[in-house]
């Protein structure tokens, strides 16, 4: 049967319930970390599981040369990890003007100048080693079965797949890997990624070390210099993730938590500190008052973090500064509520993604990112090792008098950062670990799944369900169809450009949600998934 696999209609879903919860956006991701729990591990042992994973199953987002981030719950406080890559000690602003041309205003979007040193494994081993249970070996054999055995390919992975295809074929290593047949898999196909296999069973036994510094980092500075890079070994085997202290925000009596920069997780943090300042259970939940609000929030939150948000050594101001409660104040009196607006950047006092959330009975919560920003990030990949490498590099900026020169390239710099994890707690203890992956619409997924649910009262699925907007420039924003008709009329009215995408996979997000409802070994957590990809919760 030649099925069409689009779906004219609303796809909804019910929450789950369960003590140990791994809520991914893939199904097999999802069961490999499940495994784990099974097998006697915990919540971060579920999680790196999970990402390994699903480097595999949804490689337009991730891959083994991706960058990640993570907020977790130990079982008695909250840790954050910033494992974003560095340039290259090669890369400054002449390197790519002589390449490039003087004109360049960024580093190129895709091939081996797109490559920043990738994060993600390294932060698969600093979780390990710090918290997890199982040998770390052990976390990686769902992903390299995976990769022997194959797997099926899911509608929406499918569809992104295929419509990278004509920009990045020419990329070296792509077409070998990921164009099987010469074309992209089709729904249902099965795809197998040898190479893959066989650079995790490298990362597994050598705890990662393969990747910085080893045999895969001279494979890749080799494959590097062949087509035109600079990156080294030795670029990799200076790299360490991060842990970092989660920035805060209070509202309605909660607390968000967010990592800082140089990631853009405090947009949302600045917008919630603005809503702070409003009545939203006061307006109706899908009205226009309250939508219009949200965006202009949104938008204020923005202007702020293009301006300033780059590597912290570089900023001109402190986060703390940037979310000072008497600066949110005043940016929210800035708001119309009925005409759009075009903020620019305030002047605070001076002083492609993948996202998956985990959860164990014994009360710790993993909230996880990785990304290779764009879909298959750089095109590039290594191809002994199977590693698809990110295109972060196109993040940074090579103009010193640009919007924000704090994010000027430099040796050794991380640039500018859109995947952030999120976490919620309230007086000190885990409430959520959640996530909204895609772009600029992350910290804007953010804000409106928790003003749902914390000025709403609507649960977790149906917060993750419900319609969703974007803010992109000026007064432009995108709708997803389902809107309803007589909100999205009122935000034209009052002046926004509204136009309706129906394509959600990176454009609107796709959440993750574990909502811990009490006790974990007897209430456990509420647990939700995205419909806007192949996502899965999955518990016991």
């Amino acid at each position: 049967m030649n099925f069409d696999f689009s779906n004219p209609y609303t796809s909804t879903r019910l929450p789950v319930f369960a003590r140990n919860v791994v809520s991914t956006s893939h199904p097999l991701a999802a069961q490999a970390g499940l495994r784990m729990l099974w097998q006697g591990g915990n919540a971060v042992d579920a999680a790196i599981a999970a990402a390994a994973a699903i480097t595999l199953t949804e490689p337009v987002s991730c891959g083994l040369g991706s960058d990640a981030f993570c907020i977790l719950w130990d079982g008695q406080e909250l840790h954050g990890l910033n494992a974003s890559g560095h340039a290259p000690q090669t890369w400054t602003p002449e390197y790519f003007k002589r390449k490039y041309g003087n004109d360049a205003q960024t580093p190129p979007k895709r091939g081996m100048d797109s490559v920043t040193v990738p994060g993600a494994v390294a932060s698969w081993v600093a979780m390990s080693e710090r918290f997890g249970k199982l040998p770390f070996e052990d976390l990686l054999q769902p992903a390299i079965e995976i990769a022997e055995r194959g797997y099926l390919l899911p509608v929406v992975v499918q569809q992104k797949w295929a419509a990278a295809t004509p920009e990045l074929h020419m990329q070296p290593g792509f077409a070998q890997n990921f164009l099987p047949w010469g074309r992209a898999p089709k729904v249902g196909e099965l795809f197998t990624f040898p190479a893959a296999a066989k650079g995790l069973r490298a990362i597994a036994k050598s705890k990662g070390q393969a990747l910085y510094g080893g045999e895969i980092a001279q494979a890749i500075e080799r494959f590097s210099a062949e087509h035109g890079g600079s990156i080294t070994a030795r670029d990799f085997a200076n790299y360490k993730a991060e842990w970092v202290t989660p920035l805060a925000q209070n509202y309605r009596g909660y607390t968000l938590h967010e990592i800082p920069p140089n990631g853009q997780g405090i947009a949302a943090l600045i917008a919630l500190g603005i809503l702070e300042n409003f009545d939203m259970a006061s307006l109706k939940v899908d009205g226009v008052d309250s939508q219009h609000l949200q965006i202009e929030a949104m938008k204020l939150a923005f202007a702020d973090v293009y301006r300033y948000v780059a590597e912290p050594s570089a900023m001109d101001v402190t986060p703390a500064q940037m979310l000072d409660p008497s600066y949110l104040k005043s940016r929210a009196r800035l708001i119309d509520m009925k005409r759009a607006q075009d903020f620019g950047a305030g002047n605070p006092v001076k002083g492609g993604t993948i996202y998956l959330s985990t959860a164990d009975e014994n009360g710790m919560m993993v909230s996880f990112i990785q990304s290779n920003y764009m879909g298959f990030g750089s095109g590039c990949v290594e191809p002994n090792f199977g590693i698809s490498l990110q295109n972060r590099g196109h993040g940074f900026s090579l103009n010193a008098q640009g919007l924000n020169p704090a994010n000027l390239v430099a040796p050794g710099k991380r640039p500018f950062h859109t995947i952030i994890p999120a976490f919620l707690s309230k007086d000190g203890q885990p409430v959520m670990s959640y996530g909204v992956m895609g772009a600029n619409m992350q910290p804007q997924g953010h804000m409106q799944t928790l003003v749902r649910m914390l000025d709403y009262q609507q649960n977790p699925q149906a917060a993750c369900d419900a319609p969703r907007w974007r803010y992109n420039a000026g007064l432009e924003i995108n709708v997803e169809a389902s809107l309803n008709h007589d909100t999205a009329q009122g935000l034209q009215a009052r002046g926004h450009q509204v136009g309706v995408i129906n394509d959600s996979y990176q454009d609107f997000g796709a959440g993750q949600f574990i909502w811990r409802a009490g006790d974990p070994k007897v209430e456990g957590y509420v647990a939700a998934s995205d419909a806007r990809r192949d996502g899965l919760v999955a518990g016991f």
